[in-house]
C-alpha cells in the first residue's frame, strides 16, 4: 500500500510537471536614441562673449594683484634693510658711549 501511494505521488508529480506551461518573457525592444543638437542662439553668443570679457578682467585683476604683491615685498625688504642699518648705528653709538 505504501509503495502504491508513493508510486501514485510520483506519477502525479511527473504529470503535473509535464503539463505545466513555461511562459516566455518577451522584452520590449529598446527605443531608438535621438540626439538633439541645439542650434546656437544669439543669446548663447552674447553669453560666450560676456564670459570671455569676464575672464579677461579676472586676468587683469590677477596681474594687478601680483604687481601689488611684488611692490609690497620690495617695500618690506627696504624697511628691513633700514631697520638693520638703524640697529647697526645704534650699536655703534652705544659702543662709543662706553
Amino acid at each position: 500500500m505504501n509503495k502504491s501511494l508513493v508510486l501514485a505521488a510520483i506519477v502525479a508529480a511527473v504529470a503535473l510537471a509535464a503539463c505545466g506551461k513555461k511562459e516566455e518573457v518577451v522584452a520590449p525592444a529598446p527605443a531608438p536614441s535621438v540626439v538633439v543638437v541645439p542650434a546656437e542662439s544669439p543669446s548663447a553668443s552674447a553669453a560666450a562673449a560676456a564670459a570671455t570679457g569676464a575672464a579677461s578682467a579676472a586676468t587683469g585683476a590677477a596681474s594687478a594683484a601680483a604687481d601689488s604683491a611684488n611692490a609690497a615685498v620690495s617695500a618690506a625688504t627696504d624697511a628691513a634693510s633700514a631697520a638693520g642699518s638703524a640697529a647697526t648705528s645704534a650699536g655703534a653709538a652705544a659702543s662709543a658711549a662706553k
